[in-house]
């Protein structure tokens, strides 16, 4: 059933309306998906300390001696180029979750570092390092509902663990499901608290990415909610 709607999707996106390259338009969009005119965004990218559209630097080429590197993504047998420190902490941890808890990821499903050329409007965030996306064929942007009730739980779920740091593309005002971006500049402190606490749940049995969640519960689910609403204020 999964399949069939993954299938439905690829075959939507040629009628969505999108931001950027699928519609084919001059529009740039803010860090937290919201339409922009102009091409501001395109422009820092290419220029010298440019900063993404979150605010963080964009790198020239990952694993070149910058701050984006490939790192392995534990349990599933690839890696993803990404900011390395904490921003790579906390965007591994998203996307062992969803191996573990949403589908099962193969090399090849997980998109980190674009090149800025690449990129434009809240996509720059992936020329940072700041930004992954999953199985962008399956869930492209434009299109809404890529996902059944309790593999949105799950997500949703994921995002409350991140308490602010990370914003899902499914809530931008032009839906990227496959998308996740650090939402908070590189001067936040949220972003070490964070870190600092998946990397403790890492060191210890029985906590963090692997370990059976009930998303649904009464309080897991309210505290997702919360947060659901916050980033859409």
């Amino acid at each position: 059933m999964a399949a069939t709607r993954r299938h439905f999707l690829r075959s939507a996106v040629t009628t969505a309306v999108a931001v950027g390259a699928v519609s084919g338009t001059a529009v740039t969009a803010s860090a937290s998906g919201g339409a922009t005119s102009g091409s501001a965004a395109s422009d820092t990218a290419a220029g010298s300390g440019a900063v993404s559209a979150n605010g963080w630097p964009i790198a020239a080429a990952p694993d070149d001696g910058g701050s984006v590197w490939t790192r392995p993504v534990p349990g599933t047998g690839f890696g993803v180029a990404v900011a390395i420190g904490d921003v790579e902490t906390i965007l591994v941890h998203v996307v062992r979750r969803f191996h573990y808890e949403v589908e099962a990821l193969r090399d090849g499903d997980v998109i980190g570092y674009r090149a800025p050329a690449t990129t434009k409007g809240y996509e720059t965030n992936h020329a940072s390092g700041t930004a992954v996306d999953i199985r962008p064929d399956c869930y492209p942007a434009g299109v809404k509902g890529g996902f059944f009730a309790p593999q949105a739980a799950v997500i949703r779920d994921i995002l409350a663990d991140c308490e602010g740091v990370v914003k899902w593309g499914g809530d931008f005002t032009t839906p990227d499901e496959s998308h996740f971006q650090i939402d908070v500049p590189p001067t936040s402190p949220e972003v070490k608290r964070v870190a600092d606490k998946f990397r403790a749940w890492n060191a210890s049995p029985g906590e963090g990415a692997g370990v059976a969640r009930d998303a649904l519960d009464g309080d897991r689910r309210a505290a997702a909610r919360a947060l659901q609403r916050r980033q859409a204020a």
